[in-house]
């Protein structure tokens, strides 16, 4: 690919030198490029691959919504992690994604999701339950199972036995640290394929898939309702009267526990350590929380009334993103602000970067809910925690009822205190919290 003169290019002997720290934490030495460079430059990976990494969120906005026609996934979605999940939603392209999309968008619009609520919460109390009072603990394993918990409770109801939810689990994250090391370290695709690393992990999404056939086959004969997302994607239809055939309801299934779990587990960890640091922002969703539930027990009154712990959400999701990089390439050439980007550019969004651009933000470092007072969507043009655009997350809806369930039970039940000096991370597919020590002192009821 030949490189763009208006583009800055970061050089390749400093991709290499900075190899080591770039395969444990990425974002340090884009950080330093971004300031050097601005908020657009071409790093090079090979002698003759490179990738553009851009922090402008105009860019991002044109990419994402205006032209993205123009813009398809890269191969890290449309083929690596394809051979892990499937062809679901996340990792399908062109018409395929959208007859996907269009057959799957009613099972999540809000008042099918009204119904899943008290699965949700059940999922997240008995996590909850399980909480050592005043001893420090690691939160991250805990909110980790929630998350896992409240979408299988979503999808199966009581269908998946513990034992199927623990081997789900242990095989979707296990995946995860394959591709991680696939993408990282590029250099070692031929030993991942010669030692059987990959055919191993792929053999393990095998399993996953024969468990998952087996509920389905299990839920059909048994002709029982749940009125959970299994029975609403059994229940979906094409435009000409067919369902989905078994493989492909499996990788949307599959896209789900993937998806769905790992990005509000992290999610949820950053926000909790926010509140331990910020123990006056848990003391307004308290009293937000103790007046909605003098008004009204429903649900639903609850995730749409907790606008504090709404705020506190969305501000954490500024700060620390799950998804923290956005990849997009383009179909044919485009031009935006100058910059000439030819057909094929390999594009990185750094979601991280442009929720911190101090030209976008007022003290971008800070801790500050209140900004988000008005909603999100004041920030619609610079705020993408879930994407932007036709291909912005379809379970967004879902995860902010989770996330608000779970942090107004958590501040109901526990005083949060941090065990920790900062809030580290750990950048991988998405990213994930690090050392998050706490302690939780039952609140006298």
């Amino acid at each position: 690919m030949k490189a763009n003169n208006n583009i800055p290019v970061v050089p390749l002997h400093r991709f290499f030198k900075h190899s080591l720290e770039i395969l444990k934490n990425p974002l340090p030495f884009h950080h330093q490029n971004f300031e050097a460079q601005g908020d657009v430059f071409r790093l090079k990976i090979g002698f003759s691959n490179s990738v553009v990494f851009a922090r402008d969120a105009a860019f991002a906005e044109y990419v994402l919504k205006k032209n993205h026609k123009n813009y398809t996934k890269s191969k890290i979605q449309t083929e690596d992690l394809v051979k892990y999940v499937g062809t679901g939603l996340l990792t399908a392209e062109g018409e395929h994604w959208k007859k996907q999309r269009k057959l799957i968008q009613p099972a999540f619009h809000k008042k099918q999701l009204a119904n899943l609520l008290d699965s949700i919460k059940g999922a997240i109390t008995s996590e909850y339950d399980k909480i050592i009072p005043n001893k420090s603990l690691d939160a991250f394993p805990i909110l980790n199972d929630l998350a896992f918990q409240a979408v299988v409770k979503s999808l199966f109801s009581s269908a998946a036995t513990e034992a199927d939810i623990n081997r789900l689990q242990y095989i979707t994250e296990a995946a995860q640290r394959m591709l991680v090391k696939e993408l990282r370290q590029p250099y070692l695709g031929w030993w991942f394929n010669l030692s059987g690393k990959i055919k191993k992990h792929i053999e393990l999404t095998g399993e996953a898939r024969q468990i998952l056939k087996r509920i389905v086959k299990e839920r059909r004969a048994s002709k029982l309702r749940e009125d959970d997302l299994l029975d609403m994607l059994l229940d979906a239809r094409y435009e000409d009267g067919n369902p989905m055939e078994e493989e492909q309801l499996i990788d949307e299934i599959l896209i789900l526990f993937t998806a769905g779990h790992e990005t509000t587990s992290n999610a949820l960890t950053f926000i909790t350590q926010l509140l331990a640091l910020h123990p006056e922002w848990q003391d307004r969703i308290l009293k937000e929380r103790e007046a909605i539930l003098e008004r009204t027990d429903d649900l639903m009154d609850l995730v749409t009334q907790s606008k504090v712990c709404q705020q506190v959400i969305e501000e954490g999701m500024r700060l620390y993103p799950p998804v923290y990089f956005i990849d997009r390439v383009n179909k044919e050439a485009d031009t935006f602000k100058g910059l000439h980007f030819e057909a094929g550019s390999n594009l990185l969004f750094s979601v991280y970067e442009i929720h911190r651009h101090p030209k976008l933000w007022e003290q971008p470092e800070c801790f500050l809910p209140e900004r988000f007072s008005e909603g999100g969507r004041k920030f619609s043009s610079q705020y993408f925690p879930f994407g932007a655009g036709p291909r912005k997350c379809i379970g967004n809806n879902f995860a902010m009822f989770e996330m608000i369930i779970a942090i107004s039970e958590l501040v109901g039940r526990y005083k949060i205190s941090p065990n920790f000096k900062d809030i580290a991370i750990t950048p991988l597919i998405t990213l994930k919290p690090k050392n998050a020590w706490l302690s939780f002192e039952a609140r006298t009821q």
